[in-house]
């Protein structure tokens, strides 16, 4: 069985029904993230795992052991919370003791454990300070080594570094990776609504809506082969490039839309389509343009609406037939709006998806 393992779980307040018949297998060792906007269930599925919740349905198995109706310290795991929690009159070495003397773990134990959680999380200086002398990232790290010194096989994170700027953010993330291959038996579930981090933490990304999962898998999948319209939005910034149109099956598959016909002959569909209503997706930084975009199957000339420096790279804003269309370019462009520039695309790349059902095809 997988380190967490969730069957049928049900959870709802009043007539409100906030998780609605979820299963899910996370494998010892894995990195997952529940990834998904405010008030799908994320943060809510997390907290029924700690046991800080009670299910309507359903049970929930940590390490093999069911512990649907377990009290948080007996379940096995710890948490990391948005918010640090630090007692202020203590100590960093105190808030990391705090829990294991109230375990009544012998001193021996608590002092190697402090000893090798400073050492992981690079906060040794800091033992003797208290939280008020400590910036955000120092505190984050604390309240991580404060799970950290449970010794535990599941650990919970509840979007720790969402009160972090950017570039705290950026070095926090690598430090979880490297925390992550250390602790190599460690399951790790970790709740967040930045695609970012998902993206660049998760060995799986677990994408939910309106308390259910949508899709399931590694983040190269949900990037380049989202299940559904839902995902294929929601997963990359800038997000994709939705084309309405529809698909003909005479001789070989085509997209028609308002730009034209795109030839499907390269794309991979999942099954035998049939003629309809879709919508194909694009990647701006799939679209190639001027000598590049001649070479592909599907071209035509776009007049440039906005131009975006983003620094490595620029985002040009355009129309293409009736839908908006956004590609990418180098940093070092020369574009200008008004300009009129050549773009194409390989339908190899892109996402086509039912109009009706929004499933991809």
């Amino acid at each position: 069985m997988a380190s967490v393992s969730i069957r049928n779980l049900d959870l709802s307040f009043g007539s409100v029904n906030v998780l609605k018949n979820l299963d899910l297998d996370i494998e010892k060792g894995e990195f997952l993230v529940l990834l998904g906007s405010s008030g799908c269930g994320k943060s809510t599925l997390l907290n029924c795992i700690a046991g800080l919740l009670d299910v309507s349905a359903g049970q929930i198995f940590i390490s093999d052991k069911n512990v649907t109706w377990e009290e948080p310290k007996d379940r096995g795991i710890g948490m990391v919370f948005q918010s640090y929690a630090l007692y202020p009159q203590m100590s960093v070495e105190g808030n990391l003791a705090f829990g294991l003397k109230n375990a009544k773990v012998p001193k021996d134990e608590i002092a190697t454990r402090i000893k090798r959680a400073a050492e992981v999380l690079h906060i040794e200086p800091l033992l003797q300070r208290k939280p008020s002398q400590l910036s955000g990232g120092q505190r984050q790290r604390v309240a991580i080594g404060r799970a950290l010194v449970r010794d535990v096989d599941v650990f919970l994170f509840d979007e720790p570094l969402s009160n972090l700027d950017a570039k705290l953010r950026a070095e926090l993330r690598v430090e979880l990776k490297r925390l992550h291959r250390q602790l190599e038996n460690t399951t790790m579930i970790y709740v967040t609504h930045d695609q970012i981090e998902a993206l660049t933490l998760a060995d799986r990304i677990a994408i939910m809506k309106e308390g259910s999962i949508q899709q399931l898998a590694d983040p190269h999948t949900i990037y380049n082969k989202p299940t559904n319209l839902f995902v294929a939005g929601f997963i990359g910034s800038p997000s994709i490039n939705l084309i309405d149109g529809s698909i003909e099956n005479d001789k070989a598959p085509v997209f028609n839309c308002s730009s034209g016909t795109i030839n499907l002959k390269s794309y991979e569909f999942a099954a035998p389509v049939n003629a309809g209503k879709a919508v194909l997706g694009v990647r701006p930084e799939h679209v190639a343009t001027g000598a590049a975009a001649r070479a592909l199957s599907f071209n035509t000339e776009v007049v440039i609406d906005v131009v975006e420096p983003m620094g490595s790279d620029t985002l040009i804003w355009t129309t293409l037939g009736a839908d908006e269309f956004r590609f990418r370019v180098g940093g070092q462009t020369n574009l200008a709006p008004g300009e009129t520039v050549l773009i194409g695309f390989d339908p190899a790349a892109a996402s086509l998806f039912d109009h009706e059902t929004e499933l991809r095809l």
